[in-house]
């Protein structure tokens, strides 16, 4: 595993497009929000996609009432970090995603619409750092967009796309966020509190995980300040940089 002290820093010089990928609402906001808040505020342009509604998040409510509820958290959420694109996918439920040809393509194509340089992709590693289990949909979704973005770039795969009007993309690179295995960290100092806000507007989601879970504040300062300590920076989302 790499030491934090030898995580070398992104290089965000070049970044104009970031496409953040994930399965359920409220996965990006457990770091990520951070960088996507000091990318926005730089004039990045930043789009979320996510794979599910989140609609089997919460034990006391149906999944037909979770839904709709756990979407408009995930835009309220976005809009504290300043990201006004965020879209669902339709064909995958909560729970059972599957990694496959249809994710990939589904992926595949929101690559070539948003033509980003960038990709945010969850987790796929059996469990995250500290050696907690990673659940079964972040796997799935996380290892779908790592070939997707091969896919994106590939003008004979899924043919249709092209059909769309949708030309080949290739993004330049791919940073996989908590990963137990980082190489590179973002500087996200100052940003602290905007994550903050984002996490903190999944209230009811929140809210069912009980009086235990630990609070936004408190579990973000676990996620952004503990490598922020070696690294000799306030606060920092560390992933694996795939190039």
């Amino acid at each position: 595993m790499s030491e934090q002290h030898e995580l070398q820093p992104l290089d965000e010089s070049s970044i104009e497009r970031v496409l953040c990928v994930a399965a359920h609402p409220d996965d990006l906001e457990y770091g990520s929000a951070a960088a996507v808040d000091k990318w926005v505020k730089a004039g990045t342009s930043v789009t979320y996609l996510l794979v599910t509604r989140g609609e089997a998040g919460i034990d006391t409510m149906a999944p037909e009432e979770a839904g709709p509820v756990r979407e408009q958290e995930e835009r309220d959420g976005a809009e504290e970090v300043g990201v006004t694109v965020v879209e669902f996918l339709d064909d995958f439920r909560d729970g059972v995603v599957e990694y496959g040809i249809p994710l990939r393509r589904a992926i595949a194509r929101e690559i070539r619409i948003r033509r980003p340089d960038l990709i945010i992709a969850t987790n796929f590693a059996p469990y995250f750092p500290g050696g907690f289990a990673n659940q079964a949909d972040h796997r799935a979704v996380g290892l779908a967009t790592l070939d997707a973005r091969a896919d994106a770039g590939n003008r004979w795969i899924y043919r249709g796309l092209v059909d769309e009007g949708l030309e080949p993309w290739q993004a330049r690179q791919l940073l996989v966020a908590a990963d137990p295995e980082p190489t590179h960290f973002v500087d996200v100092s100052g940003h602290f509190e905007a994550a903050v806000a984002s996490l903190s507007a999944h209230d009811r989601y929140l809210e069912a995980l009980g009086p235990d879970y630990p609070k936004p504040r408190d579990l973000l300062q676990q996620i952004l300040g503990g490598p922020a300590e070696l690294l000799g920076v306030e606060h920092a989302l560390t992933g694996r940089l795939i190039s």
